[in-house]
């Protein structure tokens, strides 16, 4: 079905409203799943409905308790990881202003951050690379386990360009942990080879699956790739484990650099766009009509909604997300 993209706004804020979330934190939450929703990113208002998201009723806002010239850790307070990741943006970036390059971790948050390709985007609209590292809490199994032990554990790169900036966002589960569970909402099934049940054997049930591990994306490369955010957004920002490892908090890295510490900002990103014109037209397989670059197909579906003021959204996800505000 479609609604238009002025009532999703204002029923997601009464959601968040219900949620707990005074209204700064409740804009700065939207922005983040607005951009997931108006691109067709799983991470976008499904993370309101069912159990949702609540404010923790002890949620600080984030304060630096580590700060360098070049780097800072961020104490997210029990904050949602979209408001601590949206201050960890805004200190990265000043830091690359400043010094040309800059490193913010965050810890001590009690959700994932949404669509980390938000947070890149928007600093490579200002110019910088940039690279963020999520984690979330057990949700993914290693490579010939079934036991959930890795987060979902996306990661996003944005690069400047003259054009859109190009931006890659993946998670490095084989899906998403929203989008199983939209698909739990919508009443389909998974694809294979996507998630175990809790016994270890292959499900496309996505309520087997939430009872059970993701698998991670391609193998065992997936899942060495995923282990290594796993280090940069537990280990390294110092979350805090329970005495058996188990995760109580969820961690974030950003890094964020200007092109100019190793050459001409103006031309670097004009030889960036020559690149995205080289790779649309290159010679096309059989049965091929369009090489996308990253973020190309998020881009047309946000420029068309932006346009039409119209958005689709699964009626039962659009009925939860009211249920959730009224």
């Amino acid at each position: 079905m479609h609604v238009s993209l002025t009532e999703l706004e204002q029923v997601t804020l009464r959601a968040l409203a219900r949620a707990g979330y005074p209204a700064d934190e409740a804009e700065t939450i939207r922005k983040v799943l607005m951009y997931a929703q108006t691109r067709g990113n799983n991470q976008g208002v499904v993370k309101l409905i069912g159990a949702g998201m609540p404010r923790h009723a002890q949620a600080q806002p984030p304060r630096i308790v580590r700060d360098h010239k070049l780097a800072a850790l961020i104490d997210g307070g029990k904050s949602v990881g979209m408001v601590a990741m949206s201050y960890a943006l805004t200190v990265v970036i000043e830091k690359a202003r400043e010094h040309g390059i800059g490193i913010v971790g965050t810890n001590n948050t009690n959700t994932s951050t949404g669509a980390i390709g938000y947070y890149v985007h928007e600093a490579a609209r200002q110019g910088f690379i940039a690279f963020a590292f999520s984690g979330s809490m057990e949700y993914v199994a290693m490579h010939g386990a079934y036991e959930p032990l890795l987060g979902t554990n996306p990661l996003a790169i944005g690069i400047p360009s003259d054009d859109t900036p190009i931006v890659f966002d993946m998670a490095t589960a084989a899906m998403a942990r929203y989008g199983i569970i939209e698909a739990k909402t919508a009443g389909k099934t998974l694809p294979p080879d996507v998630a175990y049940d809790a016994n270890g054997q292959p499900t496309i049930d996505p309520a087997a699956a939430l009872s059970g591990a993701i698998r991670t994306f391609g193998g065992y490369k997936g899942a060495a790739l995923s282990l290594i955010v796993e280090i940069l957004t537990h280990p390294l920002v110092g979350t805090s484990p329970e005495a058996h490892g188990k995760k109580t908090d969820v961690g974030n890295l950003m890094i964020a650099f200007d092109p100019e510490l190793l050459g001409d900002r103006a031309e670097f990103t004009r030889r960036v766009s020559v690149l995205m014109r080289r790779v649309k037209n290159t010679r096309r397989l059989p049965g091929v009509d369009e090489i996308l670059v990253p973020g190309e197909r998020g881009n047309r579906i946000a420029e068309q909604v932006n346009t039409t003021g119209m958005i689709e959204i699964e009626e039962s996800l659009w009925n939860a997300l009211k249920q959730a505000a009224f």
